[in-house]
């Protein structure tokens, strides 16, 4: 009851799993109709194979062994494509980690990290965003949190906790929407001082929004990483 409750929760927010539920179930169902339409030749609702629009060039007996094998190889082969798939490296789990750490240090050193002193011979400092963008992965491919959502869809292959699934969907919900929030108001404060009507308290209005969406960033990727039984 347990793996059926499990099953039914997970269902809609994992897909792959709902397409090949739904090819399964289709297949099945043909093969119920084929059965039925067999069973009409016995049963006198035909007269003869031909006359339920069937040719007679076939044994009902081969087509209902070949119907099932192929019912039984559509039922073994989706799982056996899911098992071809790998879950995440010890690297790429690292990756995860030490972006957390990078997003942690930002955020205690904000003011620092998103201040450049680099005018009038570093006499003059200004706030800028990019170390936001940076941090969160949005810069270069170097950087430890770059395209992560490709390794939080690897956690399908791991062998995860029932009860952590919900939170870990949620959660990595959560992180795509704070990053490419972050990135829309970092990305803003970095040309607001030369918008129209944009000025310095522009730049640091957009950058204290980027913060915010930050700490939100934080908090998913805190969960995942709970959720995945990666230690912080």
């Amino acid at each position: 009851k347990h793996q059926v409750s499990s099953f039914l929760t997970v269902l809609p927010k994992r897909p792959y799993i709902f397409t090949l539920f739904k090819m399964n179930v289709a297949l099945l169902l043909a093969l119920a109709t084929s059965c039925t339409a067999f069973s009409n030749t016995r049963d006198g609702s035909c007269t003869s194979v031909t006359s339920c629009g069937m040719k007679p060039s076939f044994d009902r007996r081969d087509v209902f062994a070949t119907s099932l094998s192929s019912a039984a190889a559509f039922l073994v082969l989706p799982q056996q494509s899911l098992a071809a798939g790998a879950p995440p490296s010890k690297e790429e789990l690292d990756r995860l980690k030490k972006g957390y750490d990078g997003i942690v240090y930002l955020l205690e050193n904000f003011e620092q990290e998103t201040t450049v002193c680099k005018t009038d011979g570093g006499r003059e400092c200004k706030r800028d965003a990019e170390p936001v963008r940076r941090y969160m992965g949005l810069r270069s491919t170097t950087d430890p949190l770059f395209q992560i959502e490709k390794v939080f869809a690897k956690a399908k292959y791991m062998d995860l906790d029932p009860d952590k699934l919900e939170d870990f969907f949620q959660a990595t919900e959560d992180w795509n929407t704070a990053m490419n929030m972050s990135n829309s108001m970092a990305f803003i404060s970095q040309f607001g001082e030369y918008n129209p009507g944009g000025g310095k308290d522009e730049v640091l209005k957009y950058l204290n929004e980027s913060q915010k969406q930050v700490i939100l960033a934080k908090s998913a990727l805190e969960k995942i990483l709970e959720c995945l039984d990666v230690p912080k």
